[in-house]
C-alpha cells in the first residue's frame, strides 16, 4: 500500500515538473531574443536564470524517475539520493550563474548600455506571469522533497528577478536612468546566491549524514532509555537517506529479565510515534551482569584439607 502511495506521489510530482519545464523553455526563447534586441542585461540575466531553471527541472524529472527504481545489488537504498544530487546541482548552478551576473552587472554600471525600457518592462511582466504559473504548478505537486524544493527555489527567484527587471524597465522609461538595468541584475544575483546557499547547506547536511533538521538526537536517546526495561543506549546514529526518509540505528542494553524482542518492538513503536522515524535498526542485548569472582591458588601450593 505504502509503495503504491509513494509511486503515485512521485508520478504526480514528475508531471508537475514536466509542465513547468515546458513553460520555462517556451518563454526562455522569447526572452533571449528581446534581451538581445533591447540590449538589456537584466533580461539576458533572467534568460540565463531560466536556462538554469530548465536544466534544474530536467535534472529534477530524471531524479524522480531514478528515485523510484527499486533497491538492487550494491544499491541497497535504491537511487533515492539521486534527488539530493539534483538539489546540489541546482544549488551549484545558482551559485555559478549568480557570480557571472554580478561580474557583468558591475561592468554595466561602469559602462551602461542603451536599454529599451519598454521592451524590458513588457517582457519582464510576461515572465513574471509565466514564473508565477510554474511556481503554482510545482507547489501543487504533492509532498516536497529537497529536489522539488530546489526547483521551487529556482522558480521563486525567477519570479523575484522578473519583478526587479520590470521595475528597472519602468525606471528607464520614466527617467532614462540606464544603470537601473544593471542594478536590477545585482538584485537578481543576490537572490540567486541566497537560494544557492540554502540548497547547498540542506543537501550537504544529508550527504554528511547529519541528523534531520527538527530532530533532537539527545531527546531521542532519552526517550529510548525511558522505555520499560531499557538500561542503556549506545552507538546512536540518526541520519537522512534522502529528504523525508530519516533512519536510525543503535545498540540497546535491557534488563536481564527483559524480553529483547518485545523491547525492540516497543522501541520501534516509540520512535515511529514520537519522532516519525520508521526505518530503525536496533541491536538489543541483555545488560552484562556481575560475575562471581573465583580466587585461584598460587602455583605450587596444595589445597588445604
Amino acid at each position: 500500500m505504502s509503495d503504491h502511495h509513494g509511486h503515485s506521489h512521485g508520478s504526480a510530482g514528475e508531471r508537475h515538473l514536466a509542465v513547468a519545464l515546458a513553460l520555462i523553455l517556451a518563454f526562455m526563447g522569447v526572452e533571449v531574443a528581446v534581451g538581445v534586441l533591447a540590449h538589456s542585461l537584466a533580461l539576458l540575466s533572467d534568460a540565463a536564470h531560466m536556462l538554469t531553471d530548465a536544466a534544474a527541472l530536467g535534472v529534477a524529472v530524471a531524479a524522480v524517475r531514478l528515485a523510484r527504481r527499486p533497491a538492487r545489488g550494491a544499491m541497497t537504498y535504491g537511487l533515492r539520493r539521486a534527488e539530493i544530487l539534483s538539489a546540489q546541482f541546482n544549488g551549484a548552478t545558482l551559485l555559478v550563474l549568480g557570480g557571472v551576473i554580478v561580474y557583468e552587472a558591475i561592468a554595466h554600471l561602469v559602462h551602461p548600455a542603451r536599454v529599451g525600457g519598454r521592451a524590458v518592462l513588457i517582457v519582464a511582466l510576461a515572465g513574471a506571469v509565466v514564473s508565477l504559473t510554474a511556481t503554482l504548478i510545482l507547489a501543487r505537486g504533492g509532498p516536497r522533497s529537497l529536489n522539488i524544493e530546489g526547483a521551487l527555489r529556482h522558480m521563486a527567484t525567477d519570479l523575484f528577478a522578473f519583478l526587479a527587471t520590470a521595475a528597472a524597465g519602468g525606471v528607464i522609461i520614466a527617467t532614462g536612468f540606464r544603470r537601473a538595468d544593471a542594478i536590477a541584475s545585482l538584485v537578481i544575483a543576490t537572490t540567486m546566491l541566497a537560494a544557492s546557499y540554502r540548497l547547498l547547506r540542506d543537501s550537504g547536511r544529508i550527504f554528511l549524514e547529519a541528523a534531520p533538521k527538527g530532530l533532537d538526537v539527545a531527546a531521542i536517546g532519552r526517550a529510548m532509555v525511558g522505555v520499560a526495561g531499557v538500561q542503556e543506549v549506545h552507538d546512536l546514529h540518526v541520519w537522512e537517506v534522502t529528504s523525508g526518509f530519516p533512519a536510525l540505528s543503535a545498540h540497546v542494553l535491557v534488563d536481564a529479565q527483559a524480553d529483547c524482542h518485545e523491547a525492540r518492538r516497543e522501541l520501534a513503536a516509540a520512535l515511529r510515534d514520537r519522532f516519525a522515524i520508521e526505518h530503525t535498526t536496533l541491536q538489543v542485548d541483555h545488560a552484562r551482569q556481575e560475575l562471581l569472582h573465583i580466587e585461584t591458588r598460587p602455583p605450587g601450593r596444595e589445597a588445604s584439607p
